[in-house]
This record gives C-alpha cells, sequence and structure tokens, in this order.
C-alpha cells in the first residue's frame, strides 16, 4: 500500500455500530468498510457544501417546511446532476487505490449507495440549515 493509501485509512473514523459478516453482498461490504467512514469523515465538508448550494440557488430553502426541505435535499442531490458529481467527488477522492478498483467493478450501484447516505446524513443535520439571523444565541 502507498503512503497516500495508508494515511488515507489512518484519517476515517471508526464507526463501532457496524458489523460486518461473511454473507453480505460486495457491495454491502464496501458500503460498510469504505462509503460510511469516509462520508462520516467528510461531514463538515459536505454540510459547507450544502449551505453553499442553499445560497446559490437563491435561498429558497430558508421559505420551506421541514418536510419539503427533506425532500429538497433529496431532490437536489437525484436531480441536479453538476451537483451531484461534485458530491461524489468528494467521496471518491478520499478511496485508497485499490478501493477504486473494486468502486469502478460496480460504480453504478455503488454511487446509488453513496448518494442515499449523502442524502440522510444532510437530512440528518437539517438543523444546521438554519439561516444565521434565524438562530438565536444563548
Amino acid at each position: 500500500m502507498t503512503t497516500r493509501d495508508l494515511q488515507l485509512l489512518d484519517i476515517r473514523p471508526t464507526i463501532d455500530s457496524i458489523k460486518i459478516s461473511d454473507n453480505m453482498s460486495k457491495d454491502e461490504r464496501f458500503q460498510n468498510i469504505t462509503l460510511r467512514p469516509i462520508i462520516k469523515l467528510q461531514n463538515d465538508l459536505l454540510i459547507a457544501v450544502f449551505k453553499n448550494y442553499i445560497k446559490k440557488h437563491k435561498n429558497v430553502f430558508y421559505e420551506l417546511t421541514t418536510e419539503r426541505r427533506l425532500h429538497y435535499i433529496d431532490n437536489a442531490i437525484h436531480k441536479d446532476i453538476k451537483f451531484r458529481n461534485s458530491l461524489k467527488g468528494m467521496v471518491i477522492g478520499q478511496f485508497t487505490t485499490d478501493e477504486y478498483k473494486i468502486y469502478i467493478e460496480n460504480s453504478s450501484a455503488l454511487n446509488k449507495r453513496m448518494m442515499n447516505i449523502v442524502i440522510q446524513r444532510l437530512q440528518s443535520n437539517i438543523q444546521l440549515f438554519e439561516k444565521a439571523e434565524t438562530l438565536i444565541a444563548v
């Protein structure tokens, strides 16, 4: 393994709740061993990128109900191909060389898993997407 690969693996968070079993599919194993830790590592960047996306799209997000905001996140990632490709790049750029070789074998299915995890992560952090002036300082 290259120095880069070892450094990438070293900075990834450990997710204790992930269980690996022999009867897991190759895609599920890749999702749990590679995608989830990388997306957790990239969480702050993903949030910053989505805040910028909101701003670039005229802050329409802030006028929506919570339910509509959840849909907005989902829709932004599924429908805006440039945005989705940017998010994918943030994850793929954290792959080791060996992980990339696995990824290209079934990139379509793994992209779907990757984007679903990113959507879940952004939706679970929805409170972080409030307008600054609406937040009350304590």
